[in-house]
């Protein structure tokens, strides 16, 4: 009688080793039929985040260290040159990614607590709860967004939470939009009219019986609002209201290079330097692009 607990247990310790062991299988399999476009996305966006991780050990010289001659050519401990003020740009770069992608990830995890939480709000309470959040939020999205984050920037200031925040709530009316369409499709079943009648709180409600079920596109939608971010992040760092000096961003990067375009006739080299942080911001939509057209397609239940 005395064994018999221990070996349930064994046995049950087993039996989700095997069941955690069959998940990671079944994901292999998964990944394994992926197309090539997917394994290319998916190759990418590793190197970006393991250089992100990584930036400190990475990068040769410090992110501001401007202890170096104006426009050094590219070689001679220099990969990719120095830019107006010495500060080497292949540093800088690698910095960049930290900043960038840190900032674009965590803008979007806010927009999507922010947007998804009202949302989900919105359509369980239904009647003026829902009318009044979705009345504000048509007046948000009625503005040209880039044009509001210049504003708010101009008067909280370019700060990085400031960024944070301005560019997060803008974000989060596209996230309330489609949050509340998948939601009302799934607050309508019997088993969430079951769960309120039981007497369920509305955050159990949300969490256990509703969100489950319109993860896969909040999930796509996530992949896709990070790239729009990481889009206008750069873009704002380009026109001087968003990530500031001496903080590496690959935005202010091309707009700081930009002048050495018109040398290119002479030094193709120097040409290319200002579309390097231009090809990384590019390569890193792609790439993010082609995995969450695999998730959708996956999720959605579509072939090739």
């Amino acid at each position: 009688m005395t064994n018999a607990p221990e070996t349930y247990s064994a046995k049950d310790e087993v039996g989700q080793v095997r069941a955690r062991r069959t998940r990671w299988e079944r994901t292999w399999i998964e990944l394994k039929k992926a197309p090539p476009t997917a394994w290319f996305g998916m190759v990418v966006i590793s190197c970006y985040v393991f250089v992100a991780v990584f930036a400190s050990a990475l990068a040769p010289y410090g992110e501001a260290d401007s202890s170096f001659g104006a426009y050094l050519p590219w070689g001679d401990g220099h990969v990719f040159g120095t830019d107006q003020i010495g500060r080497d740009i292949f540093s800088r770069m690698i910095y960049g990614a930290r900043n960038t992608m840190g900032i674009a990830f965590a803008t979007t995890c806010l927009a999507f607590l922010v947007g998804g939480g009202f949302a989900l709000a919105a359509a369980i309470s239904r009647g003026w709860v829902d009318q009044v959040i979705s009345r504000f939020v048509d007046v948000l999205m009625a503005i040209p967004s880039l044009i509001f984050a210049l504003m708010l920037l101009s008067i909280f200031g370019s700060s990085i939470p400031a960024l944070i925040m301005i560019i997060a709530l803008l974000d989060s009316t596209r996230v309330f939009r489609l949050t509340r369409a998948v939601a009302m499709n799934v607050v309508v079943m019997e088993y969430v009219e079951a769960a309120r009648l039981r007497g369920e709180g509305l955050g159990w409600v949300m969490r256990r019986e509703i969100l489950p079920n319109i993860m896969p596109p909040l999930v796509a939608e996530f992949g896709l609002r990070f790239s729009f971010v990481f889009l206008t992040i750069a873009a704002l760092s380009f026109l001087g209201v968003g990530i500031q000096p001496p903080t590496a961003d690959w935005g202010s990067m091309v707009r700081d290079n930009a002048s050495l375009i018109q040398f290119a006739q002479y030094d193709w080299k120097a040409g290319v330097t200002p579309l390097i942080p231009a090809g990384a911001i590019a390569l890193l939509t792609v790439a993010v692009n082609f995995v969450v057209d695999w998730f959708l397609m996956k999720t959605s239940g579509l072939k090739e």
